[in-house]
């Protein structure tokens, strides 16, 4: 029987930063508490959490840091957007991170249209997001694509085409990006919830088996090669 993502199988995806990512260009970032770095290290500060991520690409000489999906994450205390309530605070990340340079150009995987956008202003927010729907044979998906520039949100139109490959968006400095530092966020959606421009990245653990079922693994399009650590 074929299942609902199968039809992603047989398109052709292009490679959401231009290149595919590797284990020559690409390391993987652990933010969940076996990073014993993350004691020490004061997140709360956006530009030393930069120096930080940053330090470690420049020591492995790689251009792109990568963040799991689905890792239960201990760096969202930064920030009440997700959370006060012990109980409620979200730290399942939902999406797959991708931490370069600001002015990192994003393309479009697949081919499809503008479906909504939003500067999600605010500390620890997403800053200015893009979602795009795409039709893949009987499958309506989404992607989010948060922490981008206010540039990238001008002159946009809701219903415009974007076709595969299509240089759209850009990695976003701090403050502007939500004040991180520079990374996409990359989050696939299988039914909106009537968000707009928006749309929770982070879950509590107590709401993962939703979560899980609506936002699909994002390597689904990232075409990303095995190995990368």
């Amino acid at each position: 029987m074929k299942k609902p993502l199968d039809s992603l199988i047989t398109n052709d995806i292009y490679p959401l930063v231009g290149v595919k990512l590797t284990t020559t260009n690409s390391i993987l970032l652990d933010f969940t508490a076996k990073n014993e770095d993350l004691a020490t290290l004061d997140i709360s500060s956006t530009p030393l959490f930069d120096d930080y991520v940053f330090g470690q690409l420049n020591a492995a000489n790689k251009r792109f840091g990568i963040g799991g999906y689905l890792e239960p994450r201990a760096i969202y205390h930064r920030s009440e957007v997700f959370g006060k309530d012990e109980e409620k605070k979200r730290s399942i990340h939902l999406g797959v991170d991708i931490w370069a340079k600001a002015g990192q150009p994003i393309y479009a995987p697949l081919a499809g249209r503008v479906h909504s956008f939003r500067n999600n202003e605010g500390y620890g927010n997403y800053g200015p997001t893009i979602i795009l729907e795409h039709q893949c044979e009987d499958l309506l998906l989404f992607s989010l694509y948060g922490h981008l520039t206010k540039i990238d949100l001008e002159g946009l139109e809701v219903g415009q085409a974007i076709h595969a490959g299509q240089e759209f968006a850009h990695i976003g400095p701090f403050p502007e990006n939500g004040d991180w530092p520079p990374h996409l966020h990359f989050q696939l959606i299988l039914d909106l919830e009537n968000h707009w421009g928006d749309y929770p990245g982070v879950c509590a653990p107590n709401d993962l088996d939703f979560y899980r079922n609506n936002c699909p693994d994002p390597e689904l399009l990232l075409d990303m090669q095995e190995g990368i650590q």
